[in-house]
């Protein structure tokens, strides 16, 4: 299963905090998924990737209650935590730079840190997109919420959408380690 997190709804589209949504979008263009369901308090859809079969899941239970609606999902499927994939924002690496673990803290990011609750682990792999730090005189919170500014952010976030995609799939198709070493390769 991957996880994409975000907020639900057109106000918060194409937002920093909605990152992980994107990431979804892309695999699910990429791999020619069919319409979403909503399932789950989430909009689920499933990709086959090198012959397996995935799970795309976004929540729309607002970011920081996320854990509730993939809790209930990865029971269901009968899912390990080590199975979950959670893509998110990440306001402590650059715009554009990813981080992929295979599990730790929530270092501060709210959805993933109620994932972790839920399911009762820190064992769960997680692929961090980086937003960059808020500027002066910006809340933290208004910062997530607004959106990617200029010519470079924006090709700097659909640079790492994609590599965070190619990431995913070598997770699913070769595992973590080699997954690790794609995404977290120096620039």
């Amino acid at each position: 299963m991957v996880v994409g997190l975000g907020n639900p709804g057109k106000k918060y589209e194409r937002t920093r905090h909605n990152v992980g949504f994107e990431v979804l979008n892309q695999l699910a263009e990429w791999h020619g998924a069919p319409g979403s369901r909503s399932q789950f308090e989430a909009e689920v859809t499933e990709i086959s990737c090198g012959g397996d079969k995935v799970l795309l899941v976004a929540p729309q239970t607002f970011m920081n209650l996320s854990g509730r609606s993939i809790a209930a999902v990865a029971k269901f499927f009968k899912l390990p935590a080590t199975d979950v994939m959670v893509v998110c924002d990440d306001m402590n690496l650059p715009v554009g730079r990813l981080r992929l673990r295979g599990s730790g803290s929530a270092g501060g990011q709210k959805g993933l840190q109620d994932i972790i609750q839920k399911l009762g682990t820190q064992d769960v792999p997680r692929l961090r997109v980086g937003v960059g730090r808020p500027p002066a005189g910006f809340s933290a919170a208004d910062y997530v919420l607004g959106r990617f500014q200029g010519k470079q952010e924006f090709e700097l976030i659909a640079t790492a959408v994609d590599n965070a995609a190619r990431g995913i799939e070598c997770w699913v198709q070769d595992g973590l380690e080699m997954a690790m070493n794609q995404v977290n390769a120096p620039e």
